[in-house]
């Protein structure tokens, strides 16, 4: 069994500390792919910045939550790493990706960031209605806990071969 960087608790505990920050320094996006890196072990790991124009469902457009595009972001560093053929990589990173959209669906009733906070925060009176109600607290809190969560168990080598062997393969053709 591979050597755990750290336990689900202090995972969340993590999430928790870069996500509920005074400043609001870290979005929905940013938070899961920190997070993510660091369980699994990653390079840079503290590197935010590709994720920085994810939050609010990409540039506040209220498409596919942050947590969800942050989470995509980190399973695709851990496949590459994972595995040499960067195809089955990619239709890897993306099986486990299409699970925990449907397991997050079947959990919130969505996946997009305007119907998971019942807000355009496209616009700016509805941004800073949203920061200012603190509800992002527990909403958007909760909906990267499940990400983190669903996917903490991928740092183990053993379960992430486990758990690609699990996956459906109607993908095999496509790259």
């Amino acid at each position: 069994m591979t050597q755990l960087v750290m336990t689900r608790p202090e995972a969340i505990d993590k999430a928790r500390c870069y996500f509920l920050t005074e400043g609001n320094t870290y979005g929905c996006a940013e938070t899961t792919l920190i997070v993510l890196q660091d369980i699994y072990g990653l390079p840079n790991a503290t590197d935010s910045s590709p994720a920085m124009a994810l939050n609010g469902g990409v540039a506040y457009s209220g498409g596919i939550c942050g947590a969800i595009s942050g989470a995509a972001m980190a399973v695709g560093r851990l496949a590459a790493q994972r595995i040499a053929n960067h195809k089955e990589a990619k239709r890897t990173a993306r099986r486990i990706i299409a699970q925990l959209i449907d397991d997050f669906r079947a959990e919130f009733g969505a996946c997009d960031c305007r119907s998971l906070i019942n807000r355009d925060i496209s616009i700016p009176a509805e941004h800073d209605a949203f920061i200012e109600s603190g509800v992002w607290r527990d909403i958007c809190m909760s909906q990267i806990e499940f990400a983190v969560e669903g996917l903490y168990a991928l740092q183990d080598e053993k379960i992430w071969v486990q758990t690609v062997r699990e996956l459906p393969a109607d993908e095999v053709t496509r790259t």
